[in-house]
C-alpha cells in the first residue's frame, strides 16, 4: 500500500466529544460502546469516555496499484461494439446513456429508432436499460457516440433471416407511408408494396398507418439493407381453404353480381364477394374500348359472365358484355338486305369508306358501291363524319360483316323499320319521297347531286387517263374492268 496512505489510515485516534453531559448523551455512548459491529477490532474500538480508535490497515487487500484498482472499474469500448447502458438524462434532440465509461455516452435523436422524427421521450424513459451500438468511440468533440437503432437492427437482422429461412410470418405495426408501399416496423425497417398489401390492390394507404399487420418475407438482401414483405402472400396461404371452396362453387358460364375493385391498362377487376376476377378490355364492351375507365369505374357495381376458372393459378375470367345484348345481333334481328339506313362516314380507306350504322355497327361501302360512275378514290364521294342513306347489300352476323351500297340508296327503296314513322313510305315500307326529282333532291343532301358526281367522275376519268397513257396502262372502259368489283373484306 501506498505509504502517504498508511500513514492517513494510522494516524491519531480521532477523538469524540463527552457524552456525559445528558442522561441522552450517556445512552447513546453506552449503546455506541457496546455494539458488537462498531466496537469490534476489525472496525476499531471506543475507550470508557467514548472516544473512538479506528483500526490500523497494515494489509494490502487490493492486490493491485491504487491506479490499476481505479482503471478496474472503467468500461473499455471499440467502435461497432454492442454495450448496455442506463438512460440518465433525456433531451430534445439526444440520449445521454452511462455504460460504465469515463463518460456518458451520446444517441443522437436520429438513432434512437427506426422511425423518423420522433421525441426521443417517447422512446426511451429515465432510468431504462438500453442496448447500444458503439458508432463512434470519440468524435471530433470527444465525446463516444452510441445508436439504440443499429442495435436493434442488428438484433433483429438474426431473427429476420431465421424466420425467412423457416418460411415464418413477421408482425409489426406500420409506420409510415411511403411511395408505392408502406413501411412496417419488425426489429428494421421491413417494406411492404402497395400491391401486396391486400389480396387486391389498395388505392388508400394511410388507414394502414399504425395497425399491426402479419406478413411474408419475400426479398432479403443485408448488404443493401433491403427487407420486403408481402401481407398477400399470408393472405392467401390464411385464406387458401376459403378459396379454393369459392372456386370450386364457380361453374363457367354462369352470371355473378360484384364490384370493380380496380381498373388497370389491361381490364378491371371485379370483387364477387370472396375473390376477384379480371374482365380483359376485349370483354367490357362490343364496341371498341380504347381505355377500361372509359366503361366502367372503382366501385361500379356489375353483373358479369363467369367465363374461365384457372384452379391451379386461381384465376378468374370475367365478361362484361356477356351479360349484355349483342349489338350485332341486335341489327341482324331489325334489319334485313335491301333497307336503307342512315349512317355517318367514320373512315376512308383505298378501297371505300366504313360506315356507321348503329351503336358500335359499322359496315363498308366497297368504292364500286359508291356512285354509279367511276370513283378514283373515296374522297371524290364522301367525306368523314358525313351523313348519308346506305343500302345493305349484305349482312354477314357470324362473320360480323356488313356491305353497303350508297348508289344503290339513290334509287330508293324500304326503309328500315326506325325510319318509318318519321318518312313517307308505302304499304311495303319503301320510301316515297314523291316524283324523281324530289327524291334526287332530297339524296343530294348527303350524297351530292346526279351533275356533281357525273362532274367528278368525268373529271376523274381524264385525269386518270391521261396518267395511265403516260404510264402505259389501259384507260377508260379498260382501266373500268381492271378496278375490283368485289367487296374488301370488312372489319369489326
Amino acid at each position: 500500500m501506498p505509504a502517504h496512505v498508511q500513514r492517513v489510515l494510522t494516524s491519531r485516534p480521532s477523538t469524540f466529544p463527552s457524552r456525559k453531559s445528558s442522561p441522552l448523551s450517556d445512552t447513546i455512548s453506552t449503546s455506541v460502546t457496546e455494539s458488537p459491529e462498531m466496537g469490534s477490532p476489525e472496525m476499531g474500538t471506543f475507550d470508557d469516555e467514548g472516544n473512538y480508535t479506528p483500526r490500523q490497515v497494515i494489509d494490502d487487500d487490493l492486490g493491485m496499484s491504487f491506479a490499476d484498482a481505479i482503471d478496474g472499474t472503467i468500461v473499455e469500448v471499440e467502435d461497432g461494439q454492442m454495450v448496455n447502458g442506463t438512460v440518465v438524462k433525456i433531451d430534445k434532440d439526444e440520449v445521454l446513456l452511462d455504460i460504465g465509461y469515463k463518460s456518458e455516452g451520446v444517441i443522437p435523436s436520429r438513432e434512437l429508432s427506426i422511425r423518423n422524427d420522433v421525441d426521443p421521450s417517447e422512446v426511451v424513459k429515465l432510468g431504462e436499460a438500453v442496448e447500444a451500438l458503439v458508432l463512434t468511440k470519440e468524435d471530433k468533440e470527444g465525446r463516444l457516440v452510441l445508436s439504440k437503432k443499429r442495435a436493434q437492427y442488428e438484433r433483429a437482422w438474426g431473427t429476420i433471416e431465421a424466420k425467412k429461412e423457416a418460411d415464418e410470418v413477421v408482425e409489426g405495426p406500420v409506420i409510415e407511408v411511403v411511395k408505392g408501399g408502406l413501411i412496417v416496423d419488425i426489429g428494421l425497417r421491413g417494406f411492404l408494396p402497395a400491391s401486396l398489401v391486400e389480396l387486391r390492390r389498395v388505392r388508400d394507404l394511410q388507414p394502414y398507418v399504425g395497425t399491426t399487420v402479419q406478413a411474408k418475407i419475400i426479398e432479403l438482401d443485408k448488404n443493401r439493407n433491403n427487407v420486403v414483405l408481402s401481407r398477400r402472400a399470408y393472405l392467401e396461404e390464411t385464406q387458401k381453404e376459403t378459396r379454393d371452396q369459392f372456386l370450386n362453387n364457380l361453374k363457367v358460364g354462369e352470371v355473378r353480381e360484384g364490384t370493380v375493385s380496380s381498373v388497370v391498362s389491361f381490364g378491371a377487376f371485379v370483387d364477387l364477394g370472396g375473390m376477384d376476377g379480371l374482365i380483359h378490355v376485349s370483354e367490357l364492351s362490343w364496341k371498341h374500348v380504347d381505355h377500361p375507365g372509359s366503361v366502367v369505374a372503382v366501385g361500379d357495381p356489375v353483373k358479369v359472365q363467369v367465363l374461365d376458372v384457372d384452379f391451379s393459378r386461381e384465376r378468374i375470367s370475367l365478361s362484361l358484355k356477356a351479360t349484355q345484348q349483342d349489338p350485332w345481333q341486335e341489327f341482324a334481328e331489325s334489319h334485313q338486305v335491301g333497307q336503307l339506313v342512315y349512317g355517318r362516314v367514320t373512315k376512308l380507306v383505298q378501297f371505300g369508306a366504313f360506315v356507321q350504322v348503329g351503336d358500335g355497327i359499322e359496315g363498308l361501302v366497297h368504292i364500286s358501291e359508291m356512285s354509279a360512275h367511276h370513283v378514283d378514290s373515296p374522297e371524290q364521294v364522301v367525306t368523314p363524319g358525313e351523313e348519308l342513306w346506305v343500302k345493305i347489300i349484305d349482312l354477314d352476323l357470324a362473320r360480323r360483316r356488313i356491305s353497303l351500297s350508297i348508289k344503290q340508296a339513290a334509287e330508293g327503296g324500304e326503309l328500315a323499320e326506325e325510319y318509318r314513322e318519321h318518312f313517307e313510305v308505302d304499304e311495303h315500307g319503301n320510301w316515297t319521297a314523291g316524283n324523281p326529282d324530289e327524291v334526287e333532291a332530297a339524296w343530294a343532301e348527303y350524297a351530292g347531286s346526279e351533275a356533281g358526281l357525273a362532274e367528278a367522275a368525268e373529271a376523274a376519268e381524264t385525269e386518270a387517263a391521261v396518267a395511265a397513257a403516260a404510264a402505259g396502262e389501259p384507260s377508260g372502259e379498260a382501266a373500268a374492268v381492271a378496278a375490283p368489283s368485289e367487296t374488301e373484306p370488312v372489319t369489326e
